[in-house]
């Protein structure tokens, strides 16, 4: 699986386990009838999504982004492509943390509430990431795929040989247009 496509994954699962986490939170809230938590939780909420877009309004990658990139090995040939497995081999603490927070809605609905600002910060955080990795593959004429290796281990990228990008030249206009001479 391409890298800038495992950003975007996290970004949408990131923001569907936020949704899902308030709608548990609302129902749990509604079933406790703690009419108070609801409108904390939306404050929360509200902190989390203006502190997770400050975090991710920047166009280019984070530091931590740019280090995998960087280290990441060459190779020639393309790596075995299996997204599923890549996405529940990488974003399984996303999937269970989920789950967990889920899961106790009903008895303490303020966990859910807690998880769902936090994984409306990270999806905000996240928002640009995978365009910026793809600018990058576009410049540099690179593709970055997820090398599979264990859960618990460190994400590991594996840079190919791809096609160079001259949209940036195009757009700037230093691209010589090949017959710029009298036309017949």
């Amino acid at each position: 699986m391409r890298f800038p496509e495992l950003l975007r994954t996290t970004v949408i699962l990131c923001g569907a386990a936020a949704t899902l986490l308030a709608v548990v939170t609302v129902a749990g809230a509604a079933g406790a009838g703690d009419s108070l938590l609801v409108p904390l939780c939306a404050l929360w909420w509200l902190a989390a999504a203006v502190f997770g877009a400050m975090l991710g309004r920047r166009s280019s990658t984070s530091h931590q982004i740019s280090v995998l990139l960087s280290s990441a090995r060459t190779q020639m040939s393309l790596p075995e492509i299996n997204p599923g497995r890549v996405v529940l081999n990488r974003l399984w603490p996303i999937l269970v943390g989920t789950l967990a927070a889920g899961a106790v809605a009903f008895a303490e609905p303020q966990v859910p509430g807690i998880a769902a600002g936090f994984a409306l910060g990270g999806a905000l955080v996240l928002r640009r990431q995978g365009a910026a990795v793809t600018a990058i593959e576009e410049r540099d004429g690179a593709r970055f795929y997820v090398e599979h290796n264990s859960p618990l281990r460190p994400i590991r990228l594996i840079r190919t040989p791809g096609f160079r990008s001259n949209l940036t030249e195009l757009a700037q206009g230093r691209q010589t247009r090949p017959f710029a001479g009298r036309r017949a």
